[in-house]
């Protein structure tokens, strides 16, 4: 392979810090390369340097004549005053790039829904991300530099990137570099992991699945980390072996060496264990939408952003929403929450709830800015109980990754990640029972993430999490619903891969609410009309009847479903752990029949087209 770029022997340095000391590395033809390291430990600026963007303190990066670098900042670069077309193609005329099919379908899969004559200031942050991704990509270049380029994504354009960037140049050609937290999207696109830590850069063979492993066994041989980061990473190996086949089918990745290594590793998460505490402490009714319909909040006459939904929460049910941008997965929270109240319909809500939202917007730690991490935590509690174990504040603190010498930082001078971690702490020792999650994974590096998900593998109420992150979503939540953007929650029994399926007939059949899209040259093809199902009438028939015997069914479940609940509750109260663990089982066996009977329901909505 021939060589592209690379840095040699590259030290730079803040203040007192050594960020990168001596470190030498290069890009080939063919290298498809995530970066991963905890925050503030050099990622971004080891990327700034090697696409030329600043210069080291010593040592010296050196590119072959003919490379054309692009690069993709964490910020927003784009000049706000200018038109989104204006931005992705400058001056070019229509003709000059709408011939060439590859910007056809860039256009289509980032910004077909973007109002393409709107000021670039006046666009959501994913909006925005997206047109300074398609800015890049449309471009010819040689290597590719992405830092954080999920951030703002829905799981749709993370989804499209990924399969983008897979078939963008021939497997021994091109090159790129991408810094995420999207531990799913490093493992789908990637053949080789780069870890910055303690001023230097190991390098690892295969996705985050095959990184994960082959750091444990480093760790393990050479007894140099410390037994709680130790049983984290063999948690999270514990996790990617009983995930989907396709973690563990990477190249090079050792599956008698991970069976071997977590032999002796417990589930993720006491599901019988944690429905005693959640039914104790919550009681039989959580949170409950019934028939909600939702205007819009800008007040667009005749449009509804809920209409007629129904969701019931369990006690310790573990919920994930994904939905495209704009479908109202933050405003479902709202309603949850009690912040806003819905059109029509009813929220009820348990006697015993005590809800907490982890929102997207870090300025809720500005009241104890002038506090230090350990102060806040210590103002309200000085001991916890977490998944049954006794926690002193700052051992809590120090799980969620800050260090003794951390914990007397003034929250002012936190970084973004860290002030993410110190938000959720607040909550959690808050001690609520229902926990939703808007974008938790913001901001956070990958090893912060697994110490997030370890906290609540152990937090026994009800979980709502919102995100586009895929792997935290199947790590921490049991099941998914979606938001389509047609007013309706649909259940995912088929978890994200559904999804997206889902969406690609939504986009295909034009059944989508979007804005003002681009230029039909942009998108590639203009609106066909609606498409029709292929079904016979006798096949319609049979599937309408289909339709009407599942819905009896499912509404025999619910009931079923609510009368076990009643007697979990009775059980916990009374303290008769063993049967409330048969009443559990049955309960699993029931979700098992209806997510079996959803998959029905939807082959035969699919035959009649709807």
């Amino acid at each position: 392979m021939a060589h592209l770029l690379g840095g040699e022997n590259l030290t730079v340095s803040f203040a007192t810090r050594t960020v990168l000391d001596g470190v030498t590395l290069g890009l080939e033809d063919g290298d498809r390369i995530g970066m991963v390291g905890r925050n503030g430990d050099g990622k971004s600026t080891l990327m700034r340097l090697l696409a030329l963007r600043s210069t080291p303190d010593s040592g010296r990066v050196t590119k072959r004549g003919d490379v054309n670098v692009g690069y993709l900042d964490q910020g927003d670069v784009l000049d706000g005053d200018l038109t989104v077309g204006a931005a992705i193609v400058g001056d070019r005329a229509d003709h000059e790039w709408a011939a060439n099919a590859k910007i056809r379908e860039v256009m289509g899969g980032l910004v077909g829904d973007v109002d393409w004559h709107a000021n670039v200031h006046a666009l959501s942050g994913g909006q925005k991300r997206r047109v300074a991704l398609a800015k890049l990509l449309i471009e010819d270049h040689d290597v590719i530099m992405l830092d954080e380029p999920t951030n703002h994504l829905d799981v749709e354009g993370v989804a499209w990137l990924a399969r983008h960037l897979k078939t963008r140049w021939r497997a021994n050609q091109g090159a790129f570099l991408v810094v995420t937290h999207d531990r799913w999207f490093l493992d789908e696109v990637c053949n080789y992991t780069w870890e910055v830590h303690d001023a230097m850069v190991d390098m690892f063979d295969g996705g985050y699945a095959a990184y994960v492993l082959a750091r444990a066994e480093r760790d393990r041989m050479a007894s140099v980390v410390e037994s709680k980061r130790q049983q984290l990473v063999k948690k999270e190996l514990a996790w990617l072996r009983r995930g989907a086949p396709a973690r563990t089918a990477k190249p090079k990745f050792r599956i008698e060496a991970a069976n071997d290594l977590i032999a002796d590793v417990p589930d993720p998460r006491d599901s019988v264990a944690l429905s005693k505490m959640a039914t104790a402490r919550l009681g039989k009714d959580v949170l409950d939408l019934e028939n909600v319909t939702l205007d819009f909040l800008d007040g667009a006459e005749g449009q509804k952003l809920f209409d007629n939904i129904t969701l019931r929460l369990a006690p310790g049910e573990r919920l994930g929403l994904v939905g495209v941008n704009g479908a109202g997965k933050s405003t479902l929270l709202k309603l949850l929450n009690g912040q806003i109240q819905p059109s029509s319909g009813k929220v009820k809500r348990g006697k015993t709830v005590v809800t907490a939202v982890l929102t997207q917007d870090v300025k809720e730690l500005d009241d104890v800015s002038d506090l230090r991490v350990i102060e806040v935590i210590e103002r309200e509690k000085r001991s916890f109980n977490v998944g049954g174990k006794e926690f002193t504040a700052g051992q809590l603190v120090e799980q969620l990754g800050f260090t003794k010498e951390k914990q007397w930082t003034p929250v002012s001078d936190l970084s973004g990640g860290e002030r993410r971690r110190l938000q959720l702490l607040r909550l959690l020792v808050g001690e609520p029972n229902v926990l939703m999650l808007d974008e938790p994974t913001n901001d956070l590096d990958t090893d912060t993430l697994a110490a997030v998900e370890d906290v609540l593998d152990g937090w026994p109420g009800t979980l709502v999490v919102v995100s586009h992150d895929r792997y935290l979503l199947e790590r921490v939540t049991d099941n998914q619903m979606a938001l389509l953007g047609d007013g309706k929650l649909r259940g995912l029994p088929g978890g994200v891969d559904q999804y997206l399926e889902l969406r690609e007939a939504a986009l295909a059949s034009g059944a989508v609410r979007s804005g003002q899209s681009a230029p039909t040259a942009a998108t590639g093809s203009s609106a066909s009309g609606a498409v029709t199902s292929g079904a016979s009438e006798a096949e319609k028939r049979e599937a309408r009847k289909d339709l009407n015997r599942i819905d009896r069914q499912l509404g025999k479940i619910s009931q079923q479903e609510e009368k076990l609940h009643t007697q979990m509750a009775a059980k916990s109260e009374s303290g008769d752990f063993d049967a409330l663990g048969e009443l559990n089982a049955k309960l699993r066996e029931l979700l098992e029949e209806k997510e079996g009977l959803e998959l029905e329901w939807l082959e035969a909505a699919e035959t009649l087209g709807e």
